[in-house]
């Protein structure tokens, strides 16, 4: 994979008006965008259909979690829309119901670990008995016995869970930052270069390229960044 089709570019913004606008200003520079609850629960999924339809890669964010039949069931229509990754939390049941729903297609699952805007302190308020460091570990070995195609964590995680997935399911982090870049609620973040270096396969930006004066020009300073990377 090139650096186009490891950016994946967030459309964190409230209306359907202001994604159209961003895809529209990004071209052909952006191939990968993300959809989250935001922009789904503003026609957004209609949105994500067409993305796809006109030849681009979509990253449906929804973090499922339910009970295993309303997961499936959410898979197997999310699969009908034509979507390259989906999210849901690393449970193992849930992970095992969703995997089999999608079976034979080619939609990613994707694990989420724990969120990037969350660090010790929240885990313990949340009455997990784990640092960050362990549960991500723990889930992703989870998520790799499950059969998922991908896992998403911090970064900062990106070297270990390497080594406990193998080579050969994404590793795709948030809360990539570039340098001098302000953190915002994230609280476990990277550079791109840095986070490809740790074995990330996929970096989510959203704010330093959706909320930059010139969206474009910010898109091709990260992906430049990215394809040096690469080619160390």
């Amino acid at each position: 994979m090139d650096a186009r089709e490891r950016l994946i570019v967030g459309l964190d913004v409230p209306t359907l008006g202001e994604a159209e606008k961003i895809v529209d200003t990004l071209g052909d520079d952006v191939v990968f965008y993300k959809i989250g609850y935001q922009l789904a629960f503003a026609g957004g999924l209609e949105f994500a259909r067409d993305l796809a339809k006109s030849g681009k890669k979509v990253f449906l964010d929804m973090k499922l979690l339910d009970i295993d039949n309303t997961v499936a069931s959410g898979v197997e229509n999310i699969v009908k829309m034509g979507m390259s990754m989906l999210t849901l939390h690393a449970y193992p049941k849930a992970m095992k119901a969703a995997v089999e729903a999608a079976k034979g297609s080619d939609l990613r699952l994707l694990g989420v670990t724990v969120l990037t805007s969350m660090d010790e302190e929240d885990l313990v308020a949340a009455g997990y008995e784990y640092d960050p460091h362990t549960l991500v570990l723990r889930r992703a070995e989870q998520a790799h016995l499950a059969g998922m195609g991908g896992i998403v964590c911090s970064a900062e995680e990106s070297s270990a869970v390497r080594k406990i997935i193998g080579p050969e399911m994404a590793l795709v982090t948030p809360g990539i930052r570039p340098a001098g870049a302000d953190k915002g609620d994230q609280k476990r973040v990277m550079t791109p270069a840095a986070a490809l270096l740790a074995g990330s396969s996929h970096l989510v930006v959203a704010r330093p390229i959706v909320k930059a004066a010139d969206p474009k020009e910010a898109a091709r300073a990260i992906l430049a960044e990215m394809s040096a990377t690469l080619q160390k």
